[in-house]
Parts: structure tokens; sequence; C-alpha cells
């Protein structure tokens, strides 16, 4: 009688369904701080469906940007899975990690992070140099991603002849410009005034409703409220999961 091998399931076998866009299992990010370690991440999972909107909110400490570096392949994790449109991230090398960044993750950021002498235009082709995009082509999506977020006659002014508002919208029409998979925003509305807060929500608003998956970080209750999840975190833990509307 022959002798049977047995053999581990394959990765695809844990691969979640087609309609997730995101999946982390078990996630824990721990540092050495001299003699003892910190969990940021304590066994933290959950899944977002495409198409979805949510909030992750927690206090300082809570370890809600930690989870955001690691949903944006910015770090990875000590242990645990992460699936973004299907691959498991968490197994890639640096490089993979790169090229994942570039064309599946729109960034958002609080401070903009536009260059101040590049144009509107320039600062949304960035990405699409960055892949070796043709020039024209390059062009031509700039252009389209600006039209998307109500600047199309901002094209050729530089960050400081735009208000604040207008600076994030470059940010946001640059994070859109690759048709990436998913749209990460950190505090998009830190550096904005009350009214003009509310007018980068509303873009929001419309870009999910147009069919894009947005992952939205914030300390602010008003700012989360708009999502239509609150995934709120806390001592490296997922506290609370629900649906707001």
């Amino acid at each position: 009688m022959g002798v049977q091998t047995l053999t581990s399931p394959v990765q695809e076998y844990y691969a979640p369904p087609d309609s997730m866009l995101i999946r982390v299992e078990d996630l824990w990010k721990t540092y050495d701080m001299g003699a003892i370690q910190v969990n940021a991440l304590s066994g933290v999972s959950f899944d977002i469906p495409r198409g979805e909107y949510v909030a992750i909110m927690g206090p300082s400490g809570s370890g809600k940007s930690t989870l955001m570096n690691l949903i944006g392949c910015l770090d990875t994790p000590t242990s645990g899975r992460y699936w973004l449109n299907g691959r498991l991230v968490s197994e890639l090398t640096d490089d993979e990690l790169a090229y994942i960044r570039n064309k599946e993750i729109g960034f958002v950021f609080q401070t903009f992070n536009l260059l101040s002498r590049a144009s509107a235009l320039h600062n949304v082709e960035l990405p699409l140099i960055y892949n070796g995009t043709p020039a024209a082509e390059r062009v031509e999506r700039a252009q389209e991603a600006l039209r998307r977020v109500d600047l199309a006659d901002r094209m050729n002014h530089k960050p400081n002849e735009l208000s604040g508002g207008q600076r994030q919208r470059v940010a946001v029409a640059r994070a859109l410009v690759n048709n990436p998979s998913l749209l990460l925003a950190d505090e998009p509305t830190g550096n904005l005034d009350t009214a003009t807060g509310v007018e980068i929500m509303n873009l929001f608003d419309r870009l999910q409703a147009a069919g894009n998956t947005i992952v939205l970080v914030t300390h602010e209750h008003d700012i989360a409220a708009r999502a239509r999840r609150i995934i709120s975190v806390r001592d490296g833990k997922v506290a609370r999961d629900e649906q707001v509307r």
C-alpha cells in the first residue's frame, strides 16, 4: 500500500470572494521597545466589500494609524494575513508592495503633499510618471481626474494659487488618476476650515456613489459619520464595527 502524502492548503484556499476588496485576518503589529514589546495591533480582523465607504476611528495611541499603514501597504504586519483585491499582500516583498501602492491604492493626506512649484496638472500626473505611462496618455488622464473633482479651470495653477480646499481636490485627483481599487484618506479635512471640509466630504460622497471604495481614517466623529460604516479601534483591537447609514 502506497504512502499518502498530505499537503498544506494553498494560499488561494483562504482567499476572500471577489466581492471583498479587503480582508484582514488576525493582524498583529508588535514593536520592540528595548526590553519590552508593544502590541500596536492585537488580532484585528474585518472585511470590506467593494464600493463600501468605511471610517476607521480611534483616539491617539489606539492603533488606527498602524492599521492605516498596513492597509496602505506602507508597512507589513508582524503576523496575520491581509488581502487586497485578491492578493495576499501581507506576504509580498518591499518592491512588490511599492507596485501595489502605485497601482491599487490612491492616498489622500491631511497635508496635501503637493509639489509647490508644479501645476495642478503636473502634480496629478506624478503617479503616472512613476509607472511609465506615455506622456500624451498621462496628460489626458490627469485632465480627466481634475475634471472629476471640479478643477477643470485650475489645471495650470500652482498650489500657492489655490485655496486649501482646491489643493485637497488636487490631492484627491492625484489619488484617483491610476483608477485605484482603494481610496485611502488620512484625516483629509484636518487642515481645512469647517465649510471647506464639508465640501471635501461631499466630494467623497460623490466618489463612493460612483463606485469607489473609500477608507477614511479620522478621530473626528462628525467626519466619520459621513461614512456608511465605522470601525472603532481601541488598544489595538476592533472595539466596535457598525453600519451607520
